[in-house]
């Protein structure tokens, strides 16, 4: 599965809110909590490659723990890659696995995400509006699924027609990682 993504910088974060809310009703409030992992020589990196552990913690105080493998870019122009999802039942077990396979955690962060639900065009969609703490502004993310590289020009027409749709301009589009972004505002600051 292709995981068909469009990622852009809001500019009015309130008011695409209540777009959000008036297209597809109250959003999902959670909290995830992303640790990357890499090799030590740093090769998922090199071929474009992610591991990461999320935990998603919901309003409600519910908590689910995913673990994740995106395979290298196969669309540049929106940085759709192949993803590789599962859910697990213990996120210390998932962590010790993925450091017992070699892997070294190499970037933690939170991500604030109102998430909406809905099918467009017969696809299952999925709108998140994001805050990283450590970056200015928000985001938003549109997605879809594209069962293979043939699929994926649908479905990123369908994902742009939800943009659009929300009156997000072709120009706020970005393929900046979260990761990229959190590394550096945080080597700006003097962090590692």
């Amino acid at each position: 599965m292709i995981e068909a993504e469009l990622k852009a910088l809001v500019r009015e974060p309130d008011a695409l809110l209540r777009r959000l809310e008036r297209a597809y009703g109250p959003g999902r409030a959670e909290l995830y909590r992303d640790t990357y992992y890499d090799t030590p020589d740093h090769q998922l990196a090199l071929d474009d490659c992610e591991l990461r552990i999320r935990e998603v913690t919901g309003a409600d105080g519910g908590r689910i723990v995913l673990l994740t493998y995106k395979d290298a870019r196969v669309d540049e122009a929106s940085g759709s890659k192949p993803e590789y999802e599962t859910r697990v039942a213990d996120a210390e077990a998932a962590h010790a696995i993925v450091r017992g396979l070699g892997h070294r955690p190499v970037l933690a962060f939170e991500k604030r995400c109102r998430n909406y639900g809905f099918v467009r065009e017969g696809r299952r969609m999925l709108a998140t509006l994001v805050r990283v703490a450590e970056l200015d502004g928000a985001f938003l993310e549109v997605e879809t699924a594209a069962a293979d590289e043939r699929e994926l020009p649908a479905a990123l027409a369908a994902v742009r027609a939800v943009l659009a749709g929300l009156g997000v301009p072709e120009g706020d589009l970005t393929t900046e990682l979260y990761t990229t972004a959190v590394a550096a505002a945080r080597l700006r600051d003097g962090r590692s």
